[in-house]
């Protein structure tokens, strides 16, 4: 067994964490403010600090970039961070294994693979592809060793508010019978990857070498509308059937004149106005790992979308009866 630090706790990096203490990895969990999940040690530390993520990182068989900045902070944010985290690899010889997104593809006509040429033209896409391509590079001058798993709009018990299907703005009120709005056609498909199979996909990326020097698609379904999984969750949950509606486009750009995140999301709407399929066939015929079904994913948001309420029923001494 060896030695494995994961940059970020959030909805990924405290999963990952417990997926390789559960495989018998010595786990090194690092924030800025020392938080993450039970079971692994925990170390506050500014990740973009290169020094000191290489004395955390020493003797690490890999470094995993689980960051998440503030959507809006991306330009800013990243460059720092992410040049630390690859001269920390450098440094180290720790394998980095970087989460990442795809954006940096920018509009494709057709199904994403891996060999697609990083042709975005927005900011968050460039920012993304940069981040790419200085690790490659890095890793063809036999300076440092690298991977990077992408994965589309995640879903799953854990997502954080801001996820669209997550469960605040989707699951919540679906399963209440409430109407829920959607920034954009819900009717059109789209990749949604379920948040173990990131981070499954991400510990085998770690711990076996075939995954080094190229980007790989994280085991992702076949694209279906925000409408279709929407009908499948209040199915499974016994809910009231949906209603999902579409946020008129006026709206939508009147929200960003307020609301950081919604102005940046206005470069990236491209993702749900056109479907949005991911091909993910590379990963899982090199490692055998498969997409877990849509239906079994469902069934685990419901269960800790339930076992949440029982919670803040417990909490709120709330038992009154119908």
């Amino acid at each position: 067994m060896g030695k494995h630090v994961i940059v970020g706790a959030g909805q990924v990096g405290a999963r990952l964490a417990g997926r390789l203490a559960g495989l018998g990895h010595d786990v090194v969990v690092v924030t800025r403010s020392g938080s993450g999940p039970e079971g692994v040690e925990r170390v506050a530390a500014d990740a973009a600090d290169r020094a000191r993520l290489t004395r955390i990182a020493r003797g690490a068989d890999a470094l995993y970039n689980c960051a998440n900045p503030p959507y809006h902070r991306w330009p800013r944010d990243w460059p720092p961070l992410a040049a630390a985290l690859l001269g920390a690899a450098q440094d180290t010889g720790a394998a980095l294994v970087t989460l990442s997104c795809l954006y940096g593809y920018g509009p494709v006509d057709g199904p994403m693979t891996e060999d697609l040429p990083l042709a975005a033209a927005d900011v968050k896409g460039r920012v993304r592809a940069r981040m790419w391509r200085d690790a490659l590079a890095a890793h063809r001058a036999g300076r440092a060793r690298v991977t990077e798993v992408r994965a589309s709009d995640y879903y799953g018990p854990g997502s954080t508010d801001q996820a669209h299907l997550g469960e605040v703005r989707f699951v919540k009120p679906l399963l209440a019978g409430r109407r829920v709005p959607f920034l954009s056609d819900p009717s059109v498909p789209h990749a949604w990857t379920y948040l173990p199979d990131v981070a499954e996909a991400l510990a085998v990326a770690g711990t076996d070498e075939r995954a080094l020097g190229r980007a790989w698609h994280v085991p992702t379904g076949p694209a279906v509308s925000p409408m279709e999984v929407a009908e499948r969750l209040c199915e499974i949950a016994g809910a009231p059937p949906p209603r999902l509606y579409e946020v008129p486009r006026v709206v939508f750009t009147a929200l960003g004149l307020v609301s950081p995140v919604m102005r940046e999301l206005r470069e990236t709407r491209y993702q749900f106005d056109e479907p949005y399929v991911l091909d993910s066939s590379a990963f899982q015929s090199t490692f055998g790992l498969a997409p877990t079904p849509l239906d079994d994913a469902l069934r685990a948001v419901v269960a800790s979308h339930r076992e949440s309420q029982g919670r803040v029923t417990e909490a709120t001494g709330d038992h009154s009866g119908g």
